[in-house]
């Protein structure tokens, strides 16, 4: 668990900090500086552009994963150029689709918010810059040189938002080409990635590819499938309101969902080393050391995601106060979108687990099925019930999602990620959430935030170490412990 932890850090670090300009730019810069309709237009162009990621990537970020470790060095030249290439098999048919009806793409998803129908290319474009940073990001990952990687997608784009947001402020830049700008940038950002992933092992371009290329693409078309069937259940909830309600609404949504997503940050971060130390553990047929790495991950998110959930939900109503009267009514969003990732985390690297297993076939047609289920829901749930119909769709599916992939681990591998220390971290939780719900103070809501916060991570830290819970995080904070004490 060594370099899984140091790396971890590392990418928490600089996780939070992207999470950090991200909060700055989607509490603050956006909604002070973007027109609701507009601020609500960039969020579906970016949920639209993720959506279809995983088709302009072809599913090669996570077949380089699975299949990188089996080749000799002198193999390894032939299936980086087939990595290289493969993408193309969804880019070019896309393109040209686009390119045939434009048009009629553009009056689809124009029906209820007009605004949206000249923007078909921009979500292109973006999802193009998307695809192709997974695939030079898996470049690195292979290679476990994660940490760039890490900073490119968390930080840099963020930062590069926030100038443009006050390039649009200042009157330097208009609306119009702040647009074209943030296509730009995630174009940039997938340049830089390329540069740095050359920079680790430049490819010698070899087309007498593996002898094995037939399972690889087979492998890959399948990936394809699955992750558009995650990013379905994680996405598809923006691009659905615009069809139903004002743009503006997707603004709003899209506000509270970020306050949800900041629980994930630690898997995310997390997920970036244990993914390719997974495929090597399955690789070399070791269950012993997979089932560990299975159970300490679980328990490390779930003691990082369960506090932050405490954090926010316990905070929730302070930090609405800040923000303007329109985003004050995510509550409800926040709670159910934040719960689904808590359980997310609980799951440690199971999504490792299951995609780089032989049985990874049967968990994508188990994904397709749910993300069916996902548009059926949000088609039935978002007339009726609107922002919180969608809310509610979304916790619906990740949760019988998440719950099929427990017990089909389960099922075939034997074991759980779950353990006595897993209960433990819930009790307290469920004991902080209802001693700090009582506490109020009556200060400026950033104090408040402040001061409820330091208390309930100082008892909650405390707890964990008087009763060492975990191993990794008591072996930490003994060590920072003995560092300060003289």
């Amino acid at each position: 668990m060594g370099i899984v932890l140091k790396q971890s850090l590392k990418n928490i670090t600089i996780t939070y900090l992207g999470f950090a300009f991200g909060a700055i730019n989607t509490l603050f810069l956006y909604i002070k500086i973007l027109p609701d309709q507009y601020y609500g237009l960039v969020t579906f162009i970016l949920a639209s552009g993720a959506i279809l990621m995983p088709l302009m990537a072809f599913g090669v970020h996570n077949t380089m994963v699975k299949f990188y470790s089996n080749y000799q060095d002198s193999e390894k030249d032939s299936f980086l150029t087939l990595m290289l290439l493969t993408p193309l098999l969804g880019i070019l048919p896309l393109a040209i689709f686009t390119f045939l009806f434009q048009e009629q793409l553009g009056v689809m998803i124009s029906q209820v918010n007009p605004m949206v129908k000249d923007y078909v290319w921009y979500i292109f474009l973006v999802a193009l810059s998307m695809g192709y940073f997974e695939v030079f990001y898996s470049w690195c990952k292979v290679h476990l040189k994660s940490v760039f990687g890490n900073f490119m997608k968390e930080v840099f784009g963020r930062i590069g938002v926030s100038f443009l947001l006050l390039l649009l402020y200042f009157d330097v830049i208009s609306l119009d080409l702040f647009f074209k700008c943030l296509v730009g940038l995630y174009l940039l950002r997938t340049g830089i990635i390329k540069l740095y992933a050359y920079s680790i092992r430049f490819p010698k371009f070899n087309l007498n590819f593996p002898s094995n290329t037939k399972e690889i693409l087979v492998y890959t078309f399948l990936i394809i499938l699955g992750g558009s069937a995650a990013l379905i259940l994680l996405e598809i909830d923006k691009v659905m309101l615009n069809q139903f309600i004002k743009i503006e609404n997707v603004a709003y949504y899209g506000v509270a969902v970020y306050i949800a997503t900041v629980i994930i940050v630690p898997s995310r971060a997390m997920h970036q080393i244990t993914y390719p130390l997974t495929a090597e553990l399955l690789n070399s047929g070791n269950h012993f050391a997979l089932e560990t790495l299975y159970k300490k991950t679980s328990l490390t998110l779930f003691i990082a995601s369960g506090i932050l959930f405490v954090l926010i939900v316990l905070n929730l109503d302070q930090l609405y106060k800040l923000l303007p009267e329109s985003y004050r009514n995510g509550f409800t969003i926040v709670f159910l979108i934040g719960l689904a990732k808590v359980f997310d985390s609980m799951l440690g690297n199971n999504n490792s687990i299951l995609f780089n297993s032989k049985y990874y076939k049967t968990v994508l047609v188990f994904g397709i099925c749910l993300a069916l289920v996902t548009i059926v829901l949000n088609l039935i749930l978002i007339p009726r019930l609107g922002l919180e119909g969608a809310a509610l769709a979304s916790f619906i599916s990740i949760f019988i999602f998440n719950l099929v992939k427990l017990v089909f681990v389960k099922l075939k591998f034997g074991f759980l990620p779950f353990t006595r220390a897993t209960f433990k971290v819930f009790t307290t939780l469920i004991l902080l959430g209802i001693l700090f719900h009582l506490l109020q103070f009556s200060f400026h809501p950033i104090i408040n935030i402040i001061l409820k916060s330091a208390l309930i991570v100082l008892m909650y830290l405390g707890i964990l170490y008087r009763f060492e819970i975990s191993e990794d995080v008591s072996g930490i904070l003994s060590k920072w412990l003995k560092r300060k004490t003289p």
